[in-house]
């Protein structure tokens, strides 16, 4: 008999809702990913890498010159630079650098808060180390709530994992939060694990409070970052982290025996990409003007949308509509009405009991939204 490591843990709800998509021939707004084609250019540079030989092992922190491009990228952003020899390593996606941070600096017995609703592998992750799962939540407005986060930090508090643009909620974290969150930390040794990996998709002008514009975050952090997320490329699986020297050190320990390396091809035309920053800046608009075409059509529905600051989710309410739970809803909506969402329930430890929520996909095809919106709101 196996005993397992994970006994609670099944399927994720991301792999049942996309099956039950594809079952019932609904339009499947529930997986994260991109219905659309990647830039023409992105593949070209990945065929010219692989005809002229780029198949083998790449170095185990990554290619130099894309580590170099992360870097001019990150100073161009934020002003402070990581030096890409030691401090940026790139990973098979942005979940993999999250596995490995987590598994390079939590010990048995260490708690890690995470706060809920989360991105689901983040809690299974700390177990699978020995870590104790904290789990708080986003105040009801489902923005960070420093006070519950700051009554559960104990001395056996290793980590905090925080998430900006938040999935799946669709805030931000302000230059208050980060103040906040850089006073309750202040005084501990504490490490920070910022999950950023929807960067580039903050709306409205804002700007990306980044744990890296905090030195006091800065010098204690992982920053998490994907390319699948900025370049609509989810099934390359392709990121990387940052941290100051000695958390790396202990990062590429693991990581050597996890991946070693990441895709050598895709390295070097993700380098050679990142030399012309429009690839990357045009992203926040691009996206705003699909929340925003999402967001019209759904204001003739009978779902109430929450405000959507970032990401490519957009939140809202059926509570008018059903009193359902929302997995079974969310089914339901699927079968019936041909859209496939994801219920929130499965991002929480304990769901709020009168929680009424699904997750849409906004990042598809025009046509995709207005045959998912006319379907929507029919119901």
């Amino acid at each position: 008999m196996i005993k397992s490591k994970l006994p609670h843990v099944g399927t994720t709800i991301f792999t049942v809702m996309s099956k039950l998509a594809a079952e019932c021939g609904a339009i499947n707004l529930s997986q994260g990913f991109p219905d659309f084609p990647i830039d023409a250019k992105l593949s070209e540079l990945v065929n010219a890498a692989m005809r002229a030989g780029h198949n083998q092992y790449a170095p185990m922190p990554g290619l130099p010159a894309l580590r170099e491009a992360i870097s001019n990228k990150v100073e161009r952003l934020y002003g402070f630079r990581y030096d890409p020899e030691a401090e940026v390593t790139v990973a098979s996606g942005g979940t993999q650098a999250i596995f490995t941070a987590i598994g390079a600096v939590v010990h048995p017995g260490d708690e890690v808060i995470i706060v809920d609703p989360a991105y689901d592998c983040y809690s299974p992750t700390v177990e699978l180390f020995g870590g104790k799962p904290v789990h708080v939540r986003l105040g009801d407005d489902m923005k960070f709530d420093a006070e519950a986060v700051k009554a559960v930090i104990t001395p056996r508090t290793r980590m905090l994992m925080i998430n900006t643009p938040h999935n799946p909620a669709g805030t931000i974290l302000r230059d208050a939060d980060m103040r906040r969150i850089i006073d309750m930390l202040r005084g501990t040794d504490i490490i920070l694990l910022s999950d950023e990996v929807y960067e580039h998709l903050v709306f409205d002008g804002e700007p990306h409070a980044s744990a890296i514009n905090y030195p006091e975050l800065r010098d204690r952090a992982f920053v998490i970052f994907s390319f699948g997320k900025v370049f609509h490329t989810t099934g390359w699986k392709m990121g990387y982290a940052l941290a100051p020297k000695e958390l790396m050190t202990e990062f590429r320990k693991v990581h050597q025996f996890n991946v070693f390396s990441a895709n050598t091809p895709i390295q070097h035309a993700l380098a050679a990409y990142m030399m012309e920053p429009s690839n990357y800046e045009s992203v926040p608009s691009f996206y705003q003007a699909k929340r925003d075409r999402f967001a019209r059509g759904m204001a003739k529905s009978r779902f109430k949308l929450l405000p959507c600051e970032g990401s490519y989710f957009q939140t809202a309410d059926y509570s008018t509509i059903s009193q359902e739970e929302d997995r079974s809803f969310a089914e339901r909506v699927a079968r019936e009405f041909g859209v496939a969402t994801i219920p929130l329930s499965p991002f929480y430890m304990e769901p709020p009991a009168d929680q009424r929520l699904l997750r849409f996909c906004f990042a598809k095809q025009d046509t995709t939204l207005d045959a998912a919106i006319e379907k929507l709101c029919r119901i």
